[in-house]
């Protein structure tokens, strides 16, 4: 019970607003202390434990990923891609929120940072649609649920994160994610196509988009496809590990900027500077799950947790209901990075235990966490949009236009648990 009341205050210090890496080591260090049967003998193996995370292979993919998608955010491959996009359903009524969806399906495949997929969408696409007299709900819930598709689809870094927390190959969490991800896709264009069909006025014909020649849709649009074929499929084929590949599309996207002409020593040092921030944040929290993970194991958490689930409760259902169910309220009020280090490794025994893939298990979490970026009041790609929208829409309008999205979310996560083929399916 001192394990659980350990993984309590660290939930309530993190609600309070401390910064994630400094909750982890801090509770750790507090209850080594305190608890004379421990002491600070626990951290000894804790030098060893940093060491494997620095020289992990696989989560070397992602300082490379961030920086591959930070340059394609400065490349201005987003307002072309949306400009060709919008054009080609310039004619069908809700065309211009289909293209939104469109390009952010594209620029989750090559880029996988969800702030800057919000933040480009919020300013390049919020503005068109609300021009073209979209309801500001629809469009703010769209260019949200759009952005936030790096999340599942590859090269996604939650992906990256899932697969070292649960020891899973990177590689197939990325082709188990693909037909989820389009799943997703999916459910929102019928969604968008519905809505306009229903309420013509809240989703018109875009007549003010401009149309445009054939082959600058081609410039636009192939060269990234490229991109992210190249990238996801030297991964699928087994050609390059995800850390190879990641590097890889560093230099892809390199090209890409320098035959958009956005190339530039501003630029890359913008890139590098961002990258080595995000993910010095992601490892320092990292070093802290792991200090707290030392602690909590010590004091009989992950057994306390396997003996109710596998003895109490017994039913591999009821324990995925209360897994993600779990993880879908957390999302409402803390990261998903911390979910991913506190959450999922006491998770992955019980899951062990009741012999439940981990590729199909992984793919639900994400699908889940995918949520907490959307769920008020503190989902971070409606802070991204209303922080890039300013007093075009108002936070109420953000809120009531996002719910379609998160039940549609929900369906999908659904849909992947009835049907685990659709994870298997490129695997």
């Amino acid at each position: 019970m001192i394990a659980m009341l350990m993984f309590v205050i660290v939930l309530l210090l993190l609600l309070v607003g401390i910064p994630v890496a400094f909750v982890f080591g801090s509770v750790a260090i507090f209850f080594a202390f305190f608890i004379p049967e421990l002491g600070f003998e626990v951290f000894e193996v804790l030098p060893f434990r940093i060491y494997g995370i620095m020289s992990n292979t696989t989560l070397m993919a992602v300082p490379l990923f961030i920086a591959m998608g930070l340059v394609l955010e400065k490349s201005q491959m987003a307002e072309r891609l949306l400009v060709s996009m919008s054009a080609l359903f310039r004619d069908v009524r809700g065309g211009l929120a289909v293209s939104v969806v469109l390009v952010g399906a594209m620029l989750a495949a090559s880029t996988g940072i969800v702030s800057a997929s919000v933040v480009m969408m919020s300013v390049i696409a919020l503005p068109l649609m609300l021009k073209a007299g979209y309801d500001k709900g629809l469009a703010s819930g769209t260019v949200a649920a759009s952005g936030t598709l790096g999340q599942i689809i590859p090269p996604s870094i939650i992906l990256i994160i899932l697969g070292d927390v649960m020891s899973v190959s990177v590689g197939e969490l990325f082709a188990g994610a693909v037909l989820p991800g389009l799943v997703l896709v999916g459910l929102y264009i019928v969604y968008i196509l519905i809505f306009a069909y229903f309420s013509p006025k809240s989703a018109p014909v875009a007549k003010s988009i401009k149309k445009v020649d054939l082959k600058e849709i081609i410039i636009s649009i192939v060269p990234p496809l490229l991109l992210m074929v190249s990238v996801l499929g030297s991964i699928f084929a087994g050609i390059a590990s995800p850390t190879e590949s990641a590097a890889f599309g560093v230099v892809g996207a390199l090209l890409l900027s320098a035959l958009n002409k956005s190339l530039n020593r501003t630029m890359i040092k913008y890139a590098l500077f961002e990258s080595v921030k995000l993910s010095g944040m992601i490892f320092m929290i990292l070093i802290g799950a792991t200090a707290f993970s030392l602690v909590f194991n010590e004091l009989g958490g992950s057994d306390l947790i396997l003996e109710f689930f596998s003895e109490d409760i017994g039913d591999v259902w009821v324990f995925i209901g209360i897994a993600m169910l779990s993880i879908f309220i957390l999302g409402f009020f803390i990261d998903f990075i911390e979910i991913s280090f506190i959450v999922v490794p006491i998770l992955v025994p019980v899951m062990a235990a009741f012999g439940i893939d981990p590729v199909w298990f992984a793919i639900l979490i994400a699908l889940n966490l995918q949520a907490s970026f959307l769920t008020p009041p503190f989902g971070l790609s409606l802070f991204f949009l209303k922080g890039a929208a300013g007093d075009t829409i108002k936070t109420t309008q953000i809120y009531k236009g996002i719910i379609p999205f998160i039940l549609l979310q929900l369906v999908a996560l659904g849909l992947v648990m009835l049907f685990p083929d659709l994870v298997f399916a490129f695997i």
